[in-house]
């Protein structure tokens, strides 16, 4: 069964998403995303656009300016809410690798232990 549209997102979406807390152009994105991330992460401008598109029109963002053939963005409030439910789902994985390993660890020690 294929995943619901924006039900989680990928790193890409979420770091472009993240960049647009603040008003930023397209190609801002393009530079922010690699060095918000160490380079771990990086945004084709391909992908960027199409994201761009998707995101306007499920209103996570809004144009802010239009100068010739750039265009700034910035997150709405639907767009800031999509952005915290997955910040908290990603934490929520966290927490649950940390709790799985210190079951681990403990159980470990345990029997080291004996």
């Amino acid at each position: 069964m294929p995943r619901a549209k924006f039900q989680t997102l990928t790193e890409q979406m979420f770091y472009i998403l993240l960049c647009l807390t603040e008003e930023c152009y397209g190609l801002d994105i393009l530079d922010r995303v690699p060095a918000m991330t160490g380079r771990r992460v990086t945004v084709g401008s391909g992908t960027l656009y199409h994201l761009l598109e998707q995101f306007l029109e499920a209103g996570f963002i809004r144009e802010t300016k239009v100068e010739g053939r750039r265009r700034s963005y910035i997150l709405t409030a639907s767009g800031r809410e999509l952005l915290k439910q997955e910040y908290q789902r990603i934490c929520a994985q966290a927490d649950d690798y940390r709790r799985i390993f210190r079951e681990e660890e403990h159980h470990e020690n345990e029997e080291t232990a004996l």
